[in-house]
Parts: structure tokens; sequence; C-alpha cells
């Protein structure tokens, strides 16, 4: 086992409560099914149970011992399994939690489900579809497994100790599946059964009711199977911990706190470039992504691109996940720096055909233009609009500093300030999509916090109070109906359910607001955001994913560690980071909680340059500096090809974008500098 970082007084706090919620070691117990097959046989189930440190015999030549131990971080529970003759098995259990109802319950598995997943849609994994889920652990963010009794405020989580290092290539995704060889990754998940609630795991990987290897596609269930020669043995760990927390979202906080200390993820070894030189290798991206459409909008083309080619898209998107103005505005700013006049007049050749062409009849951003497909989008969403303000005004806001004046743009800006005003809801929220009538096509508030950051930020560039305002109102609304009920969703625009960016986002506006108020107020945003961010930060990596031989990404050493996946309906890794590392930084230093820093140090690393594409490390991309997307380090298919690849299909401009403002360090502070 790792040796831990939690102070004594958490360990003696987790112990106490632990034991007061199982007794002791002793009276632990674990129920098994340990199935064993015969190639082109069914496989035979066997159950079984075993009470605190004991072992039984099983038919078929197989010997089952588990030890239970007491230790300062909870109970640990060491499982060996020895062949005494050729044996393929897969060994799954679970643990029942007393006095847990489902009812009661909610559930936790990071990276991949919420409280229930009642906002995901009936064709992804969600508890109307089944009260019981076994996953593979390689979708989850920790390895890890929970349950937080509403009832009782008590929370338990099971996580695996001897974390994956090997995995082996499976020739099926369903049924009963003999893998190619060896492997540690196994599966986690909760159910309903007769005595309420329990636990569950198995090693090999198991998953039920549903594989989940496709967006929106639920597929029959597998279990998997490894070959014990005679005479060979595994032993797999896992670590039993329970916490008492005031809600759910103290239980989610200190599930990722012990997440962190029990997989104490180190940052990668300093690559060897700086922060200047992988800003040179993705300004390639802009050089050579400059499209102009025929009707002579501007931009660079950035979504729906081949990652074998690259070759330009006429497309434009003029927030996620485009981010062409956001672009538009770093390789303004780099072009400047850089002395490079190419940059300046692509740059502002964008910014002068947004100005003329890139608005629509009622004053919104042309949101998506897609020559290529012959459409343009007449359906709005409040995040895209919101990102394409957030970007103009960073412009804006650098050139009146470098004595260039945009009346003209400041008009635009201004008119669709008034247009959101005029969309907000009584409650503080905006609808999510709308028309150019302002007519609400999708009344939900889940991605009402994109709206914070340009309007605080239009509050201090134009000095009118009415934009805060409107931002505060939006705190209010966060805090009621995102933050006090821990239900982060909607923020993602090709899903609608629990995700990742809803929770970041909402930190991210808290932020903001703390940048221009004081006192009360802004200690009252702080302790929201830090909220906020334990749940953000449970979509990120704490371990190291394996790889087999012949995939990809682990033929080039992708350390997971760092990155985060993306949504329940979208089961992969992403470097979608944005300032979010600058945040976690300037949380740690308000609240005191080094994790977060710490933590942001191994985001930092790990995103800068695993995957940067450039001479010599091309890692299956077509050209220089188009940073991956679509990260399939799952059994996961977006479309093409499957866990350790890309799909075929990639958005490198919000890709760019985010990695771009990870290595701009203070560039918000430097924004609300007097």
């Amino acid at each position: 086992m790792k040796n831990l970082k939690m102070p004594n007084k958490l360990y003696v706090s987790l112990i106490l409560i632990l034991m007061a919620f199982l007794t002791n070691a002793q009276s632990l117990e674990v129920h098994y099914v340990l199935s064993s097959k015969i190639p082109g046989n069914p496989a035979k189930n066997h159950d079984l149970s075993l009470l605190a440190s004991s072992s039984k015999m099983v038919e078929g030549g197989l010997e089952l011992s588990q030890e239970v131990t007491t230790q300062e971080e909870g109970m640990l529970l060491t499982i060996r399994l020895i062949a005494t003759t050729d044996s393929y098995i897969n060994l799954s259990g679970k643990i029942n939690l007393e006095n847990f109802s489902y009812e009661s319950t909610q559930f936790y598995l990071p990276g991949f489900w919420y409280r229930k997943n009642l906002r995901s849609p009936d064709k992804a994994p969600n508890a109307r579809v089944s009260k019981s889920w076994i996953v593979r652990e390689d979708r989850l963010s920790t390895p890890l497994t929970g349950a937080f009794n509403e009832a009782t405020n008590v929370g338990v989580n099971l996580v695996r100790m001897d974390v994956s290092e090997q995995v082996a290539l499976a020739p099926l995704n369903q049924g009963e599946v003999i893998l190619s060889g060896p492997t540690d990754l196994g599966a986690l998940g909760f159910q309903e059964d007769q005595v309420g609630v329990a636990l569950q795991f198995s090693v090999p990987y198991k998953e039920a009711p549903h594989t989940y290897y496709r967006k929106l596609t639920l597929g029959e269930p597998v279990t998997s199977y490894i070959k014990l020669a005679e005479g060979e043995q595994v032993v797999y760990q896992y670590l039993l911990n329970s916490y008492d927390a005031a809600d759910y979202s103290e239980f989610v906080a200190k599930a990722w706190s012990t997440s962190y200390d029990l997989m104490q993820p180190q940052p990668l070894t300093k690559d060897e470039f700086s922060n200047a030189e992988i800003k040179s290798t993705l300004a390639q991206f802009w050089k050579q992504s400059f499209t102009s459409l025929s009707d002579g909008l501007k931009g660079y083309s950035g979504v729906h691109l081949q990652t074998a080619t690259c070759d330009v898209v006429p497309l434009l998107e003029v927030g996620f996940v485009g981010r062409v103005l956001l672009n538009a505005f770093n390789s303004l700013e780099f072009g400047y720096q850089q002395q490079d006049e190419g940059l300046i007049t692509i740059s502002n050749q964008i910014w002068d055909s947004y100005l003329k062409l890139g608005f629509t009849p009622g004053g919104f951003f042309r949101e998506v233009v897609d020559e290529y497909h012959d459409w343009e989008s007449d359906v709005f969403s409040i995040r895209r609009q919101s990102e394409g303000l957030y970007a103009a005004l960073f412009y804006l806001n650098f050139e009146r500093r470098a004595g260039r004046s945009h009346a003209e743009w400041e008009a635009k800006v201004k008119d669709m300030l008034e247009l959101f005003a005029g969309l907000q809801q009584a409650d503080g929220s905006f609808p999510r999509k709308f028309d150019d009538q302002l007519i609400v096509k999708d009344h939900s508030g889940g991605s009402s916090s994109c709206v914070v950051p340009p309007l605080v930020m239009a509050y201090q560039y134009f000095g009118d109070k009415k934009y805060l305002q409107m931002a505060q109102k939006v705190g209010e609304y966060q805090e009621a109906e995102l933050i006090n009920k821990a239900d982060y969703f909607s923020s993602t625009l090709d899903a609608n359910c629990e995700d990742k960016e809803a929770s970041l986002y909402v930190a991210t506006s808290l932020y903001y607001l703390a940048q221009v108020t004081r006192g009360k107020e802004q200690k009252h945003y702080i302790q929201l955001a830090k909220k906020a961010a334990y749940f953000a930060l449970s979509w990120y990596y704490t371990w190291d994913v394996p790889f087999a031989q012949g995939q990809m990404l682990g033929d080039v050493g992708l350390k997971s560690r760092g990155w985060g996946n993306v949504s329940v309906e979208n089961n992969h890794i992403d470097v979608y980071i944005f300032e979010f590392d600058e945040i976690l930084d300037w949380l740690a230093d308000e609240t005191s909680e080094p994790r977060f820093a710490e933590f942001a140090e191994v985001i930092r690393t790990s995103m800068r340059a695993q995957l940067l594409p450039y001479e010599g490390h091309m890692v299956n991309i077509g050209k220089e500096g188009y940073y991956p997307e679509v990260v399939q380090h799952t059994q996961w298919d977006y479309g093409k090809f499957g866990k350790g690849f890309y799909n075929d299909l990639f958005a490198p401009g919000w890709t760019v974008a985010s990695i771009w403002e990870l290595l701009t360090e203070g560039r918000t502070e430097a924004y609300f500098a007097k």
C-alpha cells in the first residue's frame, strides 16, 4: 500500500467512524461469486461467503482466501486466489452496507456516476435503466465505488488499492470473454439487493447490466476471464472506509480528498519544453487552419477535422468546440509578443470579419456557420454566445491598453448584453437554448454559469453595475439549484446530463465574482467555489489507466493522471482545463487546501506536451500543433477505433485554446488589475 499523506487527526476520525459502522474487522462479511470457465463451454458460478480472515476451497481446483486488517485509513481487504489446476476465472464480490436503503442512498463512481444519474437519458447509464451497475475501473477517475446514506449522513467508499498496471486485449466486448493475457483491470459498482444496498467489485472486469461502449448505446453485459496456470495465484486489495458528512457535497469532497491521498498522483517529470516553445508549436494550428468562407467570414478551421490529415474544413464555430474568437484573441496577443506580423494580420482579419459579418439580424453571434454541410445554426446556446463575448472583452481590453479603440465592437458587445438581460429568468438563470427572436427552446438553467465571466468582465470594462448585478443573480441561482443540491448538469453542448464542465464552469463563475467583490460576499463566493471545485476535480484522473501493447496511446506512453473524463454520455478523456488550474492555485491559497495546488501541478505537467504533435512526436495527428481531442482511454468508440486511440474526427480549435490558457498564467487577474 502507498504511504498516505492524511493528517493523523483525519486517520483517527476515519477509523472511529468506520469502527462504529462495521463494529470491527471480524464482522466484515464478503459475498463472492467465483466464475470458472472451460473454453467453449458456459461458465459455472460458485457462490460463497467469507467472514473476516478465512479461506475456502472451491469446486474446480481453486482456493479463495481473504484477510481483513484494520488500519489507520480504513479496513483493508486482501483477497488471494490460488489455482491448483489450470483454470479460467472471474471473481466478483459484494459488501452489504448495514442500514442503507436504496431510496435514501446516493451513489458515486467518480467521473461516471453521481447520485442516481437521473439527468442522463435512458440510452446512457442511469437508475431508471437499472438500480445496480458495475463498470470497468478505467472508466473511473479513481478506482472507487461509494454510497452516501442521506438518512444517517454516513458515506462508505470501497477503493481498489492494487491499482491496475496491465490490461489484456479482449476479442469481444460482450458475453463471456477469455482475455488474451494477464490483466489487473477490474470493475467496481453498486447494487440494490434483498438486504438493501451493496458495493461490488470484480476481477478481471465485468460490466452489467450493460456495457456502455458508444455515445447513447447500451450494449450487452460482459464478463472477462483470465487464465491461471496450476500453482499460480493472484492477489487483490481493497480499502473500505467511511465518513460522516453533512450532505452529498461533503461526501464527494471527503471522498476526493482521501482518493487523492491514497493514489498520490505525482507531477510528470518536466518535459524539455518551455511554455513559450509549446506555444510556438500550438501557433502552427493558427497558421495552417486560417480560412475564409464564401461570404467573407474568416476564422480558424478547428471543427470536424480528420485526425489523419487535419485538412481545412469550411466550418466556423464562435465558441465551444471551435472557439474561433478566443483563438483569434490568443493569436493576436501572441503575434504582438513575438512580433509576428503574419499572426497579427490574420487575427485582425478575423475580428474585422466578425464585426462586419459575424452577427445575426437579432444581434447574436452567428454561432455555427457550416459551409461544409451547407448549414447554419438558427437556435443559439447561452454557452457559445457567452464564450464569444468572453473572447471579445479580452480583445477589447487588450486593444484599449495598447491605445487602440473599437467603438463599433463596444457597441455590439453592449447590444448583446442587453439581449442577455432580456433572456435572464426571474430566478437568475439563463435558458440553455433560444432563437434570434429570444424565444426559449430549452429552459434548462444548468449552463447559466457560462454567462458570469463575460458579465463580470463587462462590469470591469464598461463600469456599469447592472452587469455585475446580473452576474450576482446567476450566483444566487447556482447556489440554490446547483451547489446546494449537488446537481451539476447540461453544460456540455453535445450532451444533456451530469458532466465535468458544469461544475468547472460554476467554480469559474464564482472565481470571477470574487475578483470584483470584497468582505463577506467575496468569502462566500470563495467557499461556494471550493464546493463546486471538488465536483469538478472528481472528473480528473488520479491514476494512470493501463493500455495493452498495440493500443497507440499506451505505445506512446500516455499517462492519464490529470486528464478529465467528459460526461456520463461521453466516456473519453480530454484536456478541458482552460483557466481551472489557475483557479485551483487561487483556491489553495484562499482556503488553505494544499491538495488543490498539488493536483493543479499534476494537471499542468500531464497536459502540456504528452500528446502535443511536433516533428518526431506526431502521436497519430496529421499536422504539428493540432492537439488531439477525443482520447479514448476506456472501452469507448465515439465513432471509430476504440480504447487506446482517437476518434477519426476531432475539434482542435478548443484543445489549442484550452492548453493556451493553461500556459497563460495570471491572465484573469491581470484583466481585473487597475
